[in-house]
């Protein structure tokens, strides 16, 4: 006799569900056996022992299982980490009980079921502007443009540093598939040798362009600065959102900025150097998180900030790798992803190839994000992308539906 078998995955109660269907379980069975199809192994830092004692004993009433350092238990350590692994029912029935522990425990209890909400399920994002609108939603990746008006950015400098180039050039990303135009004046290419150009310059070089492209494009248009002027000039002519590479974390007034005009902001991880004390995926979100709540303490209101880990920036190939392997953890900071990897250095690495020449590799890395949970990808070679970007939308969308 055949049976067939073959391991399921389930990540989500949705899919759940819909698996218990075409088992042709009572509808009563489904409701129950849901949350206990969905398995989550959660990590937390720095928990004070005592506190992790007692989260460990919760989880364990419950079947679910807790790890943490040795030292624990007779509290020889202070702190631990620790890493929970349960199914979603185990999850509900500790948190409601950790929420009447001492200790924290209430608000760690909260970090996780705040956890737990993001990953199952993503908010809509619906940004509306007087004259363009965009939707960041499950199941449909945008496609970012970029569009570089400067002379020594690292993959098409020199190229559209012109208004008509520029013009032409916005032209063809959207017709190719751009749901956003992304515009950088200054180059800020991850690997060092971009040259410093004041606000100045940079305004000299955008603003000529900026005002044609908003009056043709039919999309959004995305300024890529970290200079806070350069923001509050651009927003002035009617730029959509701010793409900030140093999070807000830069400029002390960009934040202000933003808030003032109510725009989005994509705030991205940034370091100087490449050396990371703890995990890198670690300080990604602590970081990030710190962007956030900046950007809310000025203002900005939460459902318009959008996170982008950073590829390539104060990061080594091998760190690019790690850190893409693990998209799924920026879950953590409850934000859409943006992902920007197009033709950079770490493909080209891996694949032997020149900067034109990374279109394949470019397109591995935004069918993994988009797997990873990735809302919009940052691109030069749209037409390509937006194909792989709606095949796998079409591809996790069946899934999905079943």
């Amino acid at each position: 006799m055949n049976f067939n078998p073959r391991v399921v995955e389930i990540t989500t109660a949705r899919q759940a569900c819909l698996e218990l269907k075409k088992v042709d379980c009572h509808a009563s069975g489904i409701n129950i056996m849901a949350d206990k199809a969905v398995f989550r192994t959660i990590k937390l830092e720095q928990v004070p022992a005592k506190a992790a004692s007692l989260l460990k004993q919760t989880f364990l009433a419950k079947g679910g299982e807790v790890a943490v350092a040795r030292g624990t238990a007779d509290l020889s350590v202070e702190y631990t980490d620790v890493l929970i692994c349960a199914t979603l029912k185990q999850y509900k029935l500790a948190v409601s009980q950790l929420k009447l522990q001492p200790w924290g425990l209430p608000r760690l209890a909260c970090c996780i079921e705040e956890l737990l909400a993001f990953a199952e399920t993503f908010p809509a994002r619906h940004y509306q502007w007087s004259n363009q609108q965009l939707t960041i939603k499950p199941g449909r990746t945008l496609i970012m443009g970029i569009l570089n008006i400067t002379p020594d950015s690292f993959s098409d400098g020199g190229k559209y540093n012109r208004v008509e180039l520029a013009m032409k050039r916005t032209e063809e990303l959207i017709a190719a598939g751009a749901d956003i135009i992304d515009i950088g004046a200054e180059s800020t290419r991850p690997y060092a040798g971009a040259e410093v150009i004041s606000a100045r310059e940079e305004l000299d070089r955008l603003l000529p362009v900026v005002e044609q492209v908003i009056a043709c494009s039919s999309v959004p248009i995305s300024i890529d600065t970290y200079k806070s002027s350069v923001a509050y000039e651009a927003l002035k002519l009617g730029a959509h959102m701010i793409n900030d590479v140093w999070g807000l974390q830069k400029d002390p007034a960009m934040a202000e900025v933003i808030a003032k005009f109510d725009v989005p902001a994509i705030v991205m991880h940034n370091q100087q150097g490449t050396h990371y004390a703890r995990d890198i995926m670690a300080h990604i979100c602590e970081y990030l998180q710190r962007s956030v709540a900046l950007g809310v303490a000025a203002g900005i209101d939460r459902s318009k900030m959008i996170i982008d880990p950073g590829i390539g920036f104060g990061k080594t190939p091998a760190q690019n790798l790690d850190v893409m392997s693990r998209l799924e953890q920026l879950a953590a900071v409850g934000c859409p992803v943006l992902l920007g990897t197009s033709r950079k250095r770490f493909i080209g690495e891996v694949l032997g190839a020149e900067v034109d020449d990374r279109v394949e590799g470019t397109g591995a890395t935004v069918a993994l994000g988009i797997v990873k949970g990735v809302n919009i990808v940052r691109v030069h070679d749209v037409r390509a992308m937006t194909r792989v970007a709606r095949m796998m939308d079409a591809m996790l969308g069946s899934g999905e539906n079943g």
